[in-house]
């Protein structure tokens, strides 16, 4: 608040004034300090339009000691010259006097006086000129008068440069506190991670941990052909409507597809092959090019896959993305039409179901999850499948977790992969375990318009709660 008796009077002093009032006058008229009349003003523009203030850079001089006494006194070369008699005075004696030294050199410059060398007696100090003007002296009263601003910049400066003028308030004349090196600075402003980035990190270091590359996730468009076909999930699947999938109008179709690849796809749908019957139908290369918003990143593991098969000698590899998906969902509090989809993908010779599940148990124990359970289910392109279920203490019951299977040989085999080389995988979304890491309760709190900006601020880093796995026990025979 503006009270206290400096912005009392301030306002007094306004009120009886016309053209206003300078701080530093008012200052010295109350008998304060300065920044004592600084602070009131600033507590009255605080309240609102009460006062209006300008910043004025003025600068007010004053005399030093030496220019105090050469007010009164006259300048060093004025008194130089009064001393000097009609008859001349000799330098010796004139050098002796209080003023001989800085005045004589000062009265050669003005060419009031002069030096004769010829004398008798040695050099001879003699009026050049009947009388003189103290222009010093007149300055330095002008100053006391408070006419300094009449003086031009280059009278002051000349008076400053002999010392005998002085800025009130300059910085070189007053104390300064010393620097604290040790204080803690205000923290700078910057962005804040969203907790749906944080769990991220956290995901994406855990796969790292073990072992995986990062796929390309970069194309949220994706043909129909890598999104459904390719997988080996048939043209006539409810999963391909527009009810659960989003189609694009422009543009509707993908150009290019590897189409000796294509040919592959095609026949294992309409014909079978690969020791499978297929699915018996008229399969449309049309339907395959349609774009899509991708409904499962499932597509770009599809992409790498192929990219690995065609690379001689086979090379085992693991994979995994965290990317963005589009499905048409009914909206509610756990459900949006866009989410993101954590997939892993091991591609070696030979794995097995027993190699998923123990990969499985590693990954989640890496989230402190340690209880689990594996139930069969059906996928398209994995057999056999299961749903990963984890028991929550919370709940007090066991969780869907995640979705895991192996990639089916109808799916594999046309992209060129040896017969005997498995692909296991498994994914599980990003927003479950962000909801229940952080307390939310429904979706559209953390995705969407109705995010709450201070939550995104104040979330606290992310940290799953991994515990180690104890080591594994050996039974006595």
């Amino acid at each position: 608040m503006a009270d206290g008796p400096v912005a009392e009077l301030l306002l007094r002093r306004l009120e009886a004034s016309d053209g206003g009032l300078d701080s530093a006058d008012l200052a010295a008229e109350l008998g304060v300090e300065h920044q004592a009349v600084v602070g009131a003003v600033k507590s009255l523009q605080a309240l609102g339009k009460v006062i209006e203030a300008e910043l004025r850079s003025t600068k007010r001089w004053e005399l030093t000691s030496e220019g105090e006494e050469i007010a009164q006194e006259g300048s060093h070369e004025a008194r130089v010259f009064r001393s000097i008699p009609p008859e001349g005075l000799a330098q010796s004696e004139l050098m002796r006097l209080p003023s001989g030294k800085v005045g004589f050199s000062k009265a050669m410059s003005n060419k009031w006086i002069r030096v004769d060398k010829s004398t008798a007696d040695g050099p001879r100090v003699f009026r050049v000129v009947d009388s003189m003007e103290d222009d010093v002296q007149r300055r330095l009263q002008m100053v006391q008068w408070g006419q300094a601003e009449k003086l031009g910049e280059k009278e002051r400066s000349e008076l400053r440069k002999r010392k005998l003028l002085a800025e009130v308030g300059s910085w070189r004349d007053r104390p300064f506190k010393p620097y604290n090196f040790l204080a803690q600075g205000v923290l700078p402003d910057s962005g804040h991670l969203h907790p749906l980035l944080k769990v991220r990190s956290q995901f994406r270091q855990i796969f790292l941990e073990m072992g995986f590359t990062e796929m390309p996730t970069d194309n949220f468009i994706e043909s129909s052909f890598w999104n459904f076909d390719a997988l080996f999930q048939p043209q006539q699947h409810p999963a391909r409507d527009q009810h659960d999938t989003f189609f694009l109008r422009d543009p509707a179709e993908a150009l290019q597809l590897p189409m000796d690849y294509v040919q592959r796809v095609k026949r294992t749908h309409s014909q079978g092959g690969y020791g499978s019957q297929g699915y018996k139908y008229t399969w449309k290369l049309d339907e395959a090019r349609k774009n899509l918003l991708r409904t499962h990143t499932t597509s770009a593991s599809a992409r790498v896959l192929y990219r690995l098969a065609q690379k001689k000698p086979f090379t085992p590899a693991k994979y995994f993305s965290i990317d963005r998906v589009f499905r048409n969902e009914t909206l509610d509090a756990t459900h949006l039409a866009e989410f993101h989809q954590i997939e892993g993908v091991v591609a070696d010779h030979g794995l097995t179901l027993g190699h998923l599940m123990g990969i499985l148990r590693e990954f989640f124990s890496k989230l402190g999850i340690t209880q689990l359970r594996f139930k069969p289910a059906y996928n398209p392109y994995t057999e056999p499948s299961m749903e990963v279920f984890s028991y929550h203490p919370g709940l007090k019951k066991w969780v869907e977790v995640g979705n895991s299977g192996v990639f089916r040989p109808e799916m594999l085999l046309p992209m060129g992969l040896p017969e005997n080389v498995s692909v296991i995988a498994w994914g599980l979304s990003l927003e479950r375990p962000t909801m229940i890491k952080y307390g939310i309760n429904n979706i559209r709190e953390l995705v969407g318009h109705k995010v709450n900006l201070q939550m995104v601020y104040d979330s606290p880093l992310c940290r799953l709660d991994a515990k180690p796995r104890p080591p594994p026990t050996q039974e006595a025979a």
